[in-house]
């Protein structure tokens, strides 16, 4: 059981921390308290070091793509964008109750769609607010320019969404969109941004799963995570029925297997609900690798005392420069972390001396989303993974289910009970019940938004 009753020291000597720890501390406690009793365990990652997985800010309902198996209703394409001042209205929710650090999935639609400027502006709220931004998209418009402008305002990770679903003409097969994959990491090399793939699995690719995997490892010089989600029976998709045998253990299996291990740990680190979400971490040198997540006794001591320790997915080598320099200077870490880590260069011998001592990081990370008609409330209760709504965070499977329900609900500009509402469908502003097109409808990019600054500074 951890004690949240005051701040936890920070960390080891040497090491940075979050700036506002009260905040930080009171998050984490709020996460800790939500899950259910029996989750509650050492190896949980929520209310330890993460007031929540990732956050979803969806910032329009448009794509360019007609996928297959789609989250997206049928009205999606019908909404239009949002107004910034509600954008930057549920940043700031959702660094009230998260805190500094969290993961904001800058996602929709497809967010590339949305004017330029105005993502732009966006992405820097969100790193002003010391949030971790990501960009998910199809990246058929992530250009290498936007990309680049959109770091250099604070964006933490590009994850390419790519695969069979999406019909993209003459790719029919995953391998054959391994071209693709290609193109999308030369646009983002070099880039101080983390790049991560999301491949949705169904039965038409599940047996490509294992090829995937090998791809991904070797390009882990590059991509640190290869993300799969399992096909929902949800949304607009064409897909309706999901075959018995696409789950999360076959998932597993095939990328163990693709990797050519004899097993992997996918059961050292839980976050939130177990049938939720499950991953592994590798350090990689070339085609050989090593686990991270393979000694749950030094995970959970880990989680503990690196609650409050900032890590950098954009520099990783760097970040592990720093954790490992500092944790061995403490009698507990210089024994057994020393160990663990020489077991490990031990283990990459080979891999490092063929890429004379390049390596790379890879976490697989498998997603199991439920489907609209058969939530399971236990599930929706230890979410890890929210959508922020105006309405306040609703778990992704729960906002997938009610998509038609939250996204065309008229939104409030403003505060009070006589606040304008917009309407999603037209984009206009409703005053009265009588519709009304006044500039403060899309607010200037330039200007300042009329909402409360993120409350970065406040008091413990």
């Amino acid at each position: 059981m951890i004690d949240h009753t005051g701040i936890t020291p920070p960390g080891p000597a040497g090491l940075p921390t979050f700036a506002d720890l009260g905040t930080r501390e009171r998050a984490l406690s709020a996460g800790w308290e939500r899950l259910d009793p029996e989750f509650r365990t050492p190896n949980q990652v929520l209310g330890r070091r993460s007031a929540i997985g990732c956050v979803a800010l969806e910032i329009t309902q448009r794509c360019n793509l007609d996928c297959t198996l789609c989250y997206l209703s049928e009205s999606s394409e019908e909404v239009k964008d949002l107004p910034l001042e509600v954008v930057f209205r549920r940043i700031n929710r959702i660094r009230e109750l998260y805190g500094p650090g969290v993961s904001v999935q800058v996602t929709g639609g497809d967010p590339t769609l949305r004017d330029r400027r105005e993502l732009v502006a966006i992405v820097k709220r969100l790193a002003e607010c010391d949030l971790r931004p990501s960009l998910f998209t199809n990246g058929l418009l992530a250009t290498r320019d936007l990309l680049a402008e959109l770091a250099g305002v604070g964006l933490f990770d590009v994850a390419f969404h790519v695969d069979t679903t999406q019909r993209r003409k003459r790719y029919p097969t995953e391998e054959s969109l391994n071209d693709v994959r290609r193109e999308y990491i030369e646009r983002a090399k070099g880039l101080r941004i983390a790049v991560v793939f999301n491949t949705t699995v169904h039965a038409g690719n599940l047996e490509e799963v294992p090829a995937l995997a090998r791809f991904f490892l070797s390009v882990s010089d590059v991509v640190g995570m290869a993300s799969f989600q399992l096909q929902a029976e949800t949304g607009r998709g064409e897909i309706r029925t999901k075959e018995e045998h696409v789950t999360m253990p076959a998932i597993r299996e095939r990328i163990t297997r693709g990797l050519g291990a004899k097993r992997l740990s996918w059961d050292t680190a839980l976050v939130g609900h177990p049938e939720c979400h499950q991953a592994v971490m590798l350090v990689t040198a070339g085609d050989a690798f090593v686990e991270v997540l393979d000694d749950q006794p030094l995970f959970e001591r880990f989680l503990e005392e690196f609650r409050h320790v900032p890590f950098d997915r954009r520099d990783v080598r760097g970040t592990a420069r720093k954790v490992i320099g500092a944790a061995l200077k403490t009698p507990y870490w210089a024994i057994h972390g020393g160990a663990f880590l020489a077991r490990k260069l031990w283990g990459l011998r080979r891999g490092l001396l063929a890429t004379r001592g390049k390596t790379g990081k890879l976490t697989f990370f498998i997603q199991n989303f439920q489907p609209a008609e058969a939530l399971d409330p236990e599930r929706i209760r230890n979410c890890s993974f929210m959508v922020m709504t105006d309405d306040g965070p609703v778990s992704m499977c729960e906002h997938n289910a009610r998509r038609e329900e939250i996204i065309l609900k008229p939104l409030a500009l403003g505060h009070g009970a006589d606040a304008p509402l917009w309407d999603p469908r037209s984009g206009r502003v409703l005053e009265g019940g009588l519709p009304v097109y006044p500039a403060a409808a899309r607010l200037a990019v330039a200007g300042s938004a009329p909402v409360a600054g993120c409350p970065t500074n406040a008091s413990p």
